[in-house]
């Protein structure tokens, strides 16, 4: 008998259930990305938390990660949460740029963009299926940042070098 059952299929889950689940997460995101409202601006706790240095960032990511913790066990696919996955490790890392990461968190909403990805899953039936083609994207965009990075470190040495 298996002590962990799998997380329940869209179909496994009510409709009832499911909008009560979306509901939810929709309500955090807003309060995450666009509870308040100064002259027509649109923001929320994420940029607001993300003043207080490594703290504010930590609960930011543990917060909009755990949208999408909700949001799988409750029967989203692996390509959707996939998906709002990578705007949550986006948005971190863009949002940790000291400055310039604290002004692109009021533009950039990545709880807004998983909560439309959740809308196309739940009611339209997109992003159906697994994430293989995410993660092998992923790992060349990767590979590929890693290279860059290691021949600007060699240029940046090779200047250095020069300079003496």
């Amino acid at each position: 008998m298996d002590k962990h059952p799998h997380p329940p299929q869209p179909h496994d889950l009510s409709d009832q259930q499911r909008d009560r689940e979306f509901r939810w997460v929709e309500r955090f995101a807003t309060l995450l990305d666009n509870q308040f409202s100064i002259g027509g601006f649109r923001f929320g706790l994420d940029p607001m938390l993300n003043f207080i240095p490594l703290f504010g960032q930590a609960v930011s990511f543990s917060s909009a990660l755990l949208l999408v913790l909700v949001m799988y066990r409750n029967g989203v696919s692996p390509n959707a949460a996939s998906k709002m996955l990578l705007n949550v490790l986006w948005d971190a890392i863009l949002g940790s740029i000291p400055f310039v990461g604290n002004v692109l968190d009021f533009f950039k909403k990545a709880n807004e963009k998983n909560i439309k990805i959740l809308k196309e899953y739940y009611y339209q039936g997109k992003h159906q299926g697994g994430a293989k083609r995410i993660f092998i994207s992923l790992f060349i965009v990767i590979i590929l940042a890693a290279f860059l990075f290691i021949y600007l470190l060699w240029l940046l040495g090779t200047w250095i070098v020069s300079l003496f």
